[in-house]
């Protein structure tokens, strides 16, 4: 039997929390894990709609309440608020029942300011058009982004920064990765319809009639065949690693292959699931994270060799046999899944990309020597910055030259997450592909 949701109140209070500190650095999932199991879908609901809009919320409570409140009396306030904000979209709760429940988990939570939450709720309720019009006037309440992130995204895409920005705040589709060797996109989008769930394959070549769009997501649970290992989840753009890597060339039977930053484990799984001869050695800094890689082998029925260490270290880990191909899904700043972590922009600084992009540059350099002459290795970054991507090519190109490396034309470079004819568009994603004379 399903333990009912805490009341509203209580849901406003730990979304506060949540959003407190994210504010002061710390990740959304590691803090959802904390909550109570009953309270966790809710919160988790809450809070990426609050942090989708806190900048908006944030530069009204700045012309409403000028003197920023205690932090744990700003976190409800600003929560309220985001969750009041129009969006163009069906609100989570009426006016009415938001401002009641936010007063009183205010009681609760911090006696002395229900008053003044109370009084700044109603007021933006009554004011709401006017309010919200002058929060515009600043660029973190038009775009929901840090201004840093703001020029970024404007210095990199110049002619299509504000539909970026816009399209990071709207809830992304869920898609879905049949497993080739138990079947095909059409036939499980029969059986989702067969259950009276709406579905799409979609038509891109390199996906290969596998990747499967939900007209609405639903709980892994509800998916047919999902424990069995015949489906996972996984976005388009994250489809298109393995078939970019494998797809084009001749494989030899058991070829040697590194997925150098393995966790989660997605990509690891579809390489096996397209080449389940393959001789994977799947890499990851991160002992906790790789066992989500285990696990989803498990559940997938696939076979790797997991080890944890850091892929630049590689006295540490490397056994000297050549690989034929890498993966390397080099960590990066998440700017182009961020409609799925909303988190992630309120927690990155600007020197976090000076960092990351060092770390990339010494993946490259570490890992280059390792591949097989005649190998392939594909750069992958979930970022839509330059610096992450296409600068990060272009030096590592120049600094190795024509000789040593050559770049496939195949790669897109640049995926960037635009709506195509009113269809959701996939994440942002980078792809190069690097050929080793």
């Amino acid at each position: 039997m399903t333990s009912p949701s805490p009341p509203l109140s209580r849901l406003l209070d730990l979304t506060a929390d949540a959003v407190q500190a994210v504010r002061d650095g710390r990740s959304l999932n590691d803090l959802l894990a904390r909550v109570p199991a009953d309270a966790r879908p809710g919160v988790q609901s809450l809070s990426f709609h609050v942090l989708r809009w806190l900048g908006g919320a944030q530069e009204v409570r700045n012309i409403v309440a000028p003197k920023v409140p205690p932090p744990n009396v700003d976190a409800l306030l600003v929560t309220a608020l985001a969750l009041l904000w129009p969006t163009g979209e069906e609100p989570p709760y009426p006016d009415h029942t938001l401002v009641d429940q936010a007063v009183n988990c205010a009681r609760q939570r911090t006696p002395a300011a229900a008053g003044f939450i109370n009084a700044v709720l109603r007021r933006f309720v009554r004011e709401r058009e006017a309010l919200v019009a002058k929060a515009r006037h600043a660029p973190v309440g038009a775009y929901n982004h840090p201004l840093w992130w703001i020029e970024r995204i404007k210095q990199d895409w110049p002619r299509h920064w504000q539909a970026l920005l816009e399209q990071a705040n709207r809830r992304p589709p869920m898609t879905l990765r049949v497993n080739a060797g138990r079947g095909t996109g059409a036939a499980y989008v029969e059986r989702l319809a067969a259950q009276g769930q709406g579905a799409r394959v979609l038509a891109d070549p390199l996906l290969g009639g596998q990747a499967v769009m939900l007209d609405k997501p639903c709980p892994v649970t509800a998916l047919p065949g999902f424990a069995a290992g015949e489906v996972s989840v996984q976005d388009a753009a994250a489809q298109r690693a393995a078939p970019l890597l494998l797809g084009g060339t001749t494989l030899r039977e058991g070829a040697h292959v590194l997925d150098a930053c393995a966790a989660p484990g997605g990509k690891t799984a579809h390489l096996l699931e397209m080449r389940p001869d393959l001789d994977l050695l799947a890499l990851d800094s991160d002992p906790l994270r790789l066992a989500r890689v285990q696990d989803t082998l498990n559940r997938l029925q696939l076979q790797a060799r997991l080890t944890a260490a850091d892929a630049r270290d590689t006295a540490r880990w490397w056994d000297g046999r050549p690989f034929d191909a890498i993966l390397l899904d080099a960590p990066c700043s998440a700017s182009g899944i961020v409609r799925r972590h909303p988190d992630v922009r309120w927690l990155r600084r600007p020197d976090d990309i000076v960092n990351l992009s060092r770390l990339q540059s010494e993946m490259l350099a570490a890992l280059w020597p390792l591949l097989a002459p005649g190998g392939r290795l594909l750069y992958v970054t979930c970022s839509l910055f330059k610096a992450e991507g296409e600068q990060r090519i272009d030096a590592f190109l120049q600094r190795m030259g024509a000789e040593s490396v050559q770049r496939d034309p195949a790669a897109p470079g640049h995926l960037l997450p635009l709506a195509d004819n009113g269809t959701a568009p996939e994440d942002g994603f980078f792809y190069a592909l690097l050929t080793k004379p």
